[in-house]
């Protein structure tokens, strides 16, 4: 029988979702969220390990030791090594990142929990981030996990995506509707 979760039918949550139920078997969800959460914020500072993920350049031997070499030395756990050297072997280390979003997603409604997307002109501070899950969850009923982002070209306000639906109260946006409204007028 077909499943009809969307995560499930794309490669990268099939990947994503054989993780988690390892990690939930062997009672490591945690362990292997912080490792996730290590890989991501390495990725995301290093431009030669984002190359070696992306490009086809490089033979899945080569991906394999460089991802065995890099997780060593971040001392994530055998499992998340594991799987990281699975997915090398398998010439699917491209689609890493979607990997991690969607072990995500799960991870999350494993919890209860639903993501929101948050992108603002400039960093929110704790207090904003607090008042924000707060109504979230209000809105919701459920626990939210916020990912934020700081997009620049919003002006001011905030672009808000749970789920399906999104809210967006960008300066930007507001900008754009009195200017086709003013088109309009004329």
């Amino acid at each position: 029988m077909a499943s009809e979760d969307p995560i499930s039918q794309s490669m990268a949550g099939r990947y994503a979702n054989a993780l988690f139920e390892l990690a939930r078997e062997q009672g490591r969800l945690p362990q292997v969220e912080s490792d996730i959460r290590m890989f991501e914020a390495m990725l995301a500072d290093s431009e030669d390990l984002r190359r070696l993920v992306k490009s086809p350049v490089f033979s899945a031997d080569d991906q394999g030791r460089a991802i065995g070499a890099v997780l060593a030395k971040s001392e994530v756990s055998l499992l998340t090594a594991n799987f990281f050297r699975l997915i090398a072997r398998n010439r699917r280390l491209f689609a890493a990142p979607d990997m991690i979003k969607a072990f995500r997603t799960i991870l999350a409604r494993h919890r209860g929990e639903v993501t929101a997307e948050v992108a603002s002109a400039m960093p929110l501070n704790d207090t904003q981030l607090a008042a924000l899950k707060a109504q979230l969850k209000a809105s919701t009923g459920k626990d939210v996990q916020i990912n934020t982002s700081v997009d620049p070209a919003l002006l001011g306000g905030l672009v808000v995506k749970v789920g399906s639906r999104m809210i967006d109260s960008s300066l930007r946006t507001k900008l754009n509707n009195l200017k086709v409204n003013m088109k309009g007028v004329g």
